[in-house]
């Protein structure tokens, strides 16, 4: 079954969380070497969403809320790092011309299979050279966990790339784990620090909100996070 709430598929997701940190362990984390690490998980999966760990199968609540509190929704908006698609096909029945992309082959090929119908476009794109065509089109960006799943030395050029893809006067919303600056993390995920996402300031967004909250895993796990929306000026 398919239901994260099923006791069979917590089981297997359990399973299959161990298996992925055996996957990153020891390793270098390049850019590269996570394209390889993703395009592996998603292979080995074999069409089981309980072994893609960061796979809610359902939109983010955060998300959600923000697309319900500030209706109507016009205009593109794409999702970077889609993975098997839920917070793109959110934007979509939010009433955005949407797009989805992620570097793994595998993840776009079962977001389509899961929203054979959709109108939303799921391609294959590499954040660090995306389309020309990109930059500065869209009224709305969502970036959710891709920026904490790369190794920190590449936000330099990956958050510059997010940004770029912000039309002027359109919206950004950031969904990510935030550390205090300079403290010991063991990723991944690499959680941001906080100068960081002041990073967003510096390439001239200006901050509209900011919430900060935890998620609770077990047994005992509290993880800081931060929801952001900016704006880039006209």
């Amino acid at each position: 079954m398919n239901d994260v709430k099923d006791p069979d598929f917590q089981r297997r997701r359990e399973k299959a969380m161990a298996e992925v940190q055996l996957l990153d362990k020891d390793t270098i984390h390049s850019h590269p070497e996570r394209e390889a690490f993703f395009e592996n998980v998603y292979q080995r999966a074999d069409g089981d969403p309980a072994a893609i760990p960061w796979a809610d199968l359902k939109a983010k609540h955060k998300l959600e809320e923000w697309l319900s509190a500030n209706a109507p929704h016009r205009g593109c908006a794409i999702d970077v790092g889609c993975g098997l698609g839920d917070n793109a096909q959110a934007l979509m029945d939010a009433g955005y011309q949407t797009t989805g992309f992620d570097f793994s082959a595998e993840a776009i090929q079962w977001a389509l299979s899961r929203f054979p119908n959709s109108p939303v476009t799921f391609t294959v794109a590499d954040l660090f050279d995306v389309p020309k065509d990109w930059i500065e089109r869209f009224d709305l960006v969502h970036e959710c966990y891709t920026l904490q799943s790369i190794p920190p030395e590449t936000l330099e050029k990956s958050i510059p790339s997010v940004v770029s893809l912000v039309r002027p006067g359109g919206t950004l919303l950031v969904y990510t784990r935030v550390r205090e600056d300079n403290s010991e993390v063991d990723g991944p995920p690499w959680p941001l620090e906080e100068t960081k996402l002041k990073t967003f300031f510096e390439l001239g967004l200006e901050l509209l909100n900011r919430e900060e909250f935890v998620l609770e895993r077990p047994p005992d796990r509290v993880i800081p996070h931060v929801f952001s929306v900016w704006r880039k000026p006209l």
